[in-house]
């Protein structure tokens, strides 16, 4: 079952728009390393972890986060944690996201204490009149903030990545509806190490150097392995996108001040606001880092053409979308601690 997943996986990796993604067959240094482990302790290459290959550093990142909150095996059931993910996707609007966990969480065995974890993660990060931390107390203990804090903010930056550069659906438009459950079901069971037992912790670390942890994800400091995934992929991240033009960084960080976590609407006058003032040439590149940041679902192909025009390679598309999109879910994650304490361990 599993070469035939990740036969038609490979072969969905077309899907990804604007980019060409990296074939495993072509894939060299880090790209490749990271394919490696992907299908070693995720079973399969999936097409949003893919569709970083153009920007190394940026798939490493991914790869580091993705794992060490949501696959290893640490105080949080999988259930919990694929629970959190699909809140998360489902209150960003990524029904691509929300699909494939849904299928992952229908064949692991129930687990009756996600129901107010799923609520906290569908508002977390969102700022609420009187509370400056933006949150309740979370709904388990201090031990597990690391874990299922991590995944939230892991796909607040996956979903954004997602809504840009994937479909709706991580079927192919022309798959039938009465096949659509059973290939998801096929793929979800795949989703599985190779190797059975435990997955240890951190085994993916020393793709990226070591790098302090960015302010307001003290959170993770309980789990050092969660820690230095967020402080190395940070870091890989900021530095892989530094030729991003210091308006537009400028912009999105007084932008990240003000924000309450909402969504901006449905129309695209707050962004024309965003952009104003700014010098011409910066605008498309501040115009898609703001979509990416806010309202990623609203991406335009014309909105992508227009930025590269200046910024031309698949690499500086990649950088700068995975530069904004981690960057506001760094900023989420730093509303994540509570107003009160979590529950003792």
């Amino acid at each position: 079952m599993r070469p035939l997943v990740r036969a038609v996986l490979r072969g969905s990796l077309r899907q990804v728009r604007y980019v060409d993604v990296i074939a495993p067959h072509r894939a060299r240094g880090l790209v490749a390393q990271v394919y490696r482990a992907t299908e070693r302790d995720f079973g399969v290459l999936a097409p949003p972890v893919a569709l970083h290959s153009p920007a190394a550093a940026s798939l490493a990142a991914t790869w580091l986060m993705l794992r060490e909150v949501l696959l290893v095996d640490g105080r949080v059931s999988r259930a919990v944690k694929e629970t959190v993910a699909t809140a998360v996707s489902r209150a960003n609007d990524c029904p691509y996201c929300v699909h494939v966990h849904q299928a992952v969480l229908g064949t692991l065995p129930p687990d009756r204490t996600v129901s107010p974890v799923a609520e906290w993660a569908a508002a977390a990060g969102r700022r609420h009149p009187g509370d400056p931390a933006g949150s309740a107390p979370p709904p388990f203990t201090e031990a597990q903030l690391p874990e299922l804090c991590g995944v939230v903010v892991t796909f607040h930056y996956i979903n954004r990545m997602v809504s840009v550069f994937l479909a709706d659906s991580p079927m192919p438009a022309l798959t039938p509806a009465p096949l659509r459950a059973p290939i998801m079901r096929t793929t979800a069971l795949a989703m599985r190490p190779v190797t059975p037992g435990p997955m240890a912790p951190g085994a993916s670390l020393d793709l990226l150097p070591a790098a302090p942890l960015p302010p307001g994800l003290e959170w993770a400091l309980g789990s050092p392995p969660v820690a230095e995934a967020f402080g190395r992929a940070f870091a890989a991240v900021d530095q892989g996108a530094r030729w991003v033009p210091k308006p537009v960084r400028e912009r999105l960080r007084s932008r990240l001040d003000r924000w309450d976590g909402s969504a901006p609407g449905l129309g695209r006058a707050w962004l024309d606001e965003a952009v104003s003032a700014l010098p011409a040439e910066d605008v498309p590149a501040a115009r898609l880092v703001l979509l990416t940041a806010f309202a990623p679902h609203q991406t335009l192909p014309e909105d992508v053409a227009a930025f590269r025009v200046r910024f031309p390679t698949d690499r500086e598309l990649v950088e700068l979308t995975s530069w904004a999109a981690l960057t506001t879910a760094v900023r989420i994650g730093g509303r994540l601690l509570p107003s009160r304490p979590a529950r003792p361990a």
